[in-house]
């Protein structure tokens, strides 16, 4: 025992000194968790925030286009800013120059294209009803279009977004259309502000209820969702201080002259792999207690710890284990501590993009999921989001645990594998 404290004292000093093994550790990923945070709320906030700038050029001669306008206006969706007299062939300059996020222009036969085939509908319906003769002579009509223009900046789905709102308010004025040509033809008078009425006091609601498997209150929200995702990329990146340790160990013979001490050098593995584990917790508190306590005061929404303290310790073990694996594994293999460090960067980068870290795995191809699961981070993040935005129990959390366990035991296995090799084990 007093041995193995000898050892994990030595291992303490050599990660106390190493500034910047230590930077890495604590002060990167506690900046890039609040960084990422803090973009991420900016960005699913921004409808709400009223801060998408919109501009509209209104061309139309009748009232369909200002009533499209207006509606817009009322969703507090868009900051619009309306300029009728804009050339549509100078209209990309002035979004450029002016930072309009998006722009829409009206067409002058906006109205009366609405108004024909309302008609067209509403002569339809009547003859099939024989209230009125056929008047349709087969002609086909031609709608106008609607030129919408976007920031090339702007990412595909926010466009199709906004083009889904403005289609659902043009759908609209053609359904208020119909029922005033409705009641025009069939002479009656209140019909028309009466369905508007029912219509729109009537409306069917959706409640927004999160799937949890507890009956914890858990709103999940980009607090929820970043905190724990970039703390388990922030814990890989050991990979750089303990990879990088081990190479420079290996190189410079200390492992040789561990041997020649009256002790295991397993116990020697072992006193670092118990540094790293005690550094992997104390960073997740680090950075757990800072989001917790400031993030309310700088505008972001709060981090809820999860009730079950003790899945959430052993899913932090479990993490730490895979990351220390990992790092051993690399600092091994790797001939240069320059190959430690490039490899191990870029590794960590690959294996969080697959494992869901940038981008959510239900979102990725299905042959690139199937690599996902090769990734320490896909487990890993799997058990954080059980118990921070599912309230899941063990049950749930065993195959995560099972993936990361085989995860370490391999790269455990290529350590002792290559120590042997080198006939330092």
């Amino acid at each position: 025992m007093y041995r193995f404290w000898i050892a994990f004292k030595k291992e303490f000093l050599i990660l106390w000194f190493d500034k910047t093994g230590l930077a890495l550790m604590f002060f990167m990923p506690v900046l890039l968790v609040f960084i990422i945070t803090i973009i991420q709320d900016s960005v699913f906030q921004i409808v709400n925030e009223n801060k998408i700038t919109f501009l509209v050029v209104n061309k139309d001669n009748g009232e369909q286009g200002t009533h499209l306008v207006k509606m817009l206006d009322d969703s507090r969706f868009f900051a619009i800013t309306q300029n009728g007299q804009i050339d549509t062939a100078s209209i990309n300059k002035i979004m450029h120059d002016d930072k309009y996020l998006i722009g829409l222009v009206i067409p002058s036969d906006f109205s009366d294209k609405l108004i024909q085939k309302t008609r067209l509908i509403s002569d339809i319906l009547m003859e099939d009803l024989e209230l009125q003769d056929s008047v349709n002579n087969g002609e086909e009509l031609l709608m106008p279009s609607l030129k919408f223009y976007h920031d090339p900046v702007l990412q595909e789905n926010f466009s199709a977004s906004f083009i889904n709102i403005i289609n659902a308010f043009v759908k609209s004025l053609e359904g208020d259309l119909l029922i005033k040509q409705f009641s025009e033809l069939l002479e009656l008078e209140q019909a028309p502000e009466k369905l508007k009425e029912v219509i729109g006091s009537n409306q069917v609601k959706i409640d927004k209820l999160a799937a949890t498997l507890s009956d914890n209150d858990i709103t999940p929200n980009t607090t929820q969702h970043n905190v724990p995702a970039w703390t388990i990329f922030a814990v890989f990146f050991m990979v750089i201080s303990l990879g990088n340790n081990i190479v420079k160990e290996r190189l410079n013979g200390s492992f040789i002259r561990l041997k020649t001490m009256p002790t295991s050098f397993s116990l020697i593995l072992g006193a670092k792999m118990l540094v790293y584990l005690f550094a992997v917790f104390l960073q997740v508190a680090l950075i757990f207690s800072l989001a917790k306590l400031t993030f309310p005061s700088i505008g972001l929404p709060d981090l809820m710890i999860p009730s079950n303290t003790l899945a959430f310790l052993v899913v932090v073990l479990f993490t730490g284990l895979a990351a220390i694996s990992f790092s051993m594994a690399v600092g091994t293999v790797a001939d240069t501590q320059e190959q430690a460090n490039g490899f191990g960067a870029v590794s960590i980068v690959i294996l969080a993009a697959i494992g869901g870290i940038w981008v959510p795995s239900f979102m990725m191809p299905e042959y690139l999921k199937v690599f996902g699961y090769c990734s320490p981070l896909y487990w890993s993040l799997e058990s954080f989001y059980t118990l921070f935005l599912r309230g899941g129990n063990w049950g749930i959390l065993l195959p995560n645990f099972l993936g990361l366990l085989i995860f370490s035991l391999t790269c455990f296995g290529i350590t002792f594998a290559k120590l042997k090799r080198e006939r330092i084990l």
